[in-house]
This record gives structure tokens, C-alpha cells and sequence, in this order.
């Protein structure tokens, strides 16, 4: 089985642990696949975030596995072969990946040949990790803005009393604060509870007026 992997470099490092079956072969890039790819290859990883620009007919009925952490294949309206999971930095050198999928059966096939662990689970916004992980974020975030400790504090608070890899200030840093916002901004449409914090709104705007200027 021919596997194409497109990834950037950061995802590609986190990949480095995945010990495919022998007759496998995995093509790693960091472009979208080209014309005599979808021919020639046997299924797909979409990591980059430029699904926009695929053509999904292309891979026929072919499987594909994007990174959409907010948007659900219904949102998105693909077709049955497609597959979606969470490749926000950190979360694909987890143990088991979650992944939603109209697909189940033809897809443990082929993670079962890269031997790696997966759980099937709804098609929602966030899946659960990311969401579980926003959520904390944010809570973090409602502290920071009641002046209950300081960012350093409360990291190494959850830290010590929870042994989590990192702090939520830490996570947001490493997952992208735009990435929190827009997921946070998601769930709020129907959770009042998910609605993001001034301070982290705050920050996002922040950084999205820096951004801009750099444009």
C-alpha cells in the first residue's frame, strides 16, 4: 500500500514514531498531492490546511483523511471516503488519533497496516480531545482575566496537580491561539459554556491585527 502523507514539517517530525508494515510505503511532502498521485497512490493524509484548493473527486473513491478540527464532514459536504481528524501540533504524537469517518471499516484496514491506534467518534466540532483541551484553555483564560494567578502559575499548577505535558497557556502557545478561538467560537453556537473569554478574545484580536500588518 502506497500512502502519501502531506504534512508540514512540524507534523512530519511528530509523525517520525509511526512504524508502517513493511508492505507499505509511506511518501511523505509537504505540497498537496499532484495529477499522477491520486492515480498511483492508495490513500491520503490531508494535514495541511489547504483542503479548500482540493479537487475531492480526484481521489475517486480512494481513502483521505484531512485535518478539520471545527469543520465536520457534514459541514464540509464530503463524500464518504473522506475522513477527518486532528493534526493540531501535539496531537499526532498521541497513542490513539481520533477520527470521524462514515467509513469505518475500510479505514481500520489501513491503520492497522501503519499500526496505529485509532477511536471512531462523532462527527462534531472539536471531536473530544481538542474540545476537552479548548475548554480548559478557556477556563485557564477566565482566571487570568479575574486576576486569580498569573499565567506561569496557573501552568505549573495544572501541571503538578493534573501531570498533563503542558499548562493551558502552554497548550495555547503551541496550538495557535486562532486555532482555540474559532473552535471555542464554534461549540458557543450551541454551548453558552464554550464562549471564549474576554482575555482570550482579547489576545486573538491582538494577534490577528499583528498579522495583518505583516500582510
Amino acid at each position: 500500500m502506497r500512502i502519501f502523507i502531506s504534512a508540514n514539517v512540524g507534523q512530519q517530525k511528530e509523525l517520525n514514531y509511526i512504524k508502517a508494515n513493511e508492505s507499505n510505503e509511506l511518501i511523505f511532502n509537504s505540497r498537496l498531492p499532484n495529477d499522477d498521485e491520486y492515480k498511483n497512490l492508495d490513500a491520503f493524509f490531508i494535514f495541511s490546511e489547504q483542503i479548500n484548493s482540493l479537487n475531492f473527486a480526484n481521489f475517486g473513491t480512494k481513502p483521505v483523511f484531512i485535518n478539520s478540527v471545527t469543520e465536520t464532514l457534514l459541514q464540509l459536504k464530503m463524500p464518504l471516503n473522506v475522513s477527518r481528524l486532528n493534526a493540531w501540533p501535539g496531537f499526532l504524537q498521541r497513542e490513539v488519533w481520533e477520527v470521524a469517518t462514515n467509513n469505518q471499516k475500510d479505514i481500520e484496514i489501513i491503520f492497522n497496516s501503519l499500526n496505529q491506534k485509532i477511536i471512531v467518534v462523532k462527527d462534531e466540532p472539536g471531536l473530544v480531545s481538542a474540545r476537552v483541551v479548548s475548554m480548559i484553555i478557556n477556563e485557564a483564560f477566565f482566571a487570568l482575566g479575574e486576576n486569580v494567578s498569573t499565567k506561569e502559575e496557573i501552568d505549573i499548577a495544572m501541571k503538578l496537580g493534573t501531570n498533563y505535558p503542558y499548562g493551558p497557556f502552554e497548550w495555547a502557545e503551541r496550538i495557535g491561539i486562532e486555532n482555540i478561538f474559532h473552535l471555542l467560537e464554534k461549540l458557543s453556537e450551541k454551548e453558552d459554556r464554550y464562549t471564549p473569554a474576554t482575555a482570550l478574545k482579547k489576545l486573538y484580536l491582538e494577534k490577528n491585527t499583528v498579522n495583518n500588518l505583516k500582510k
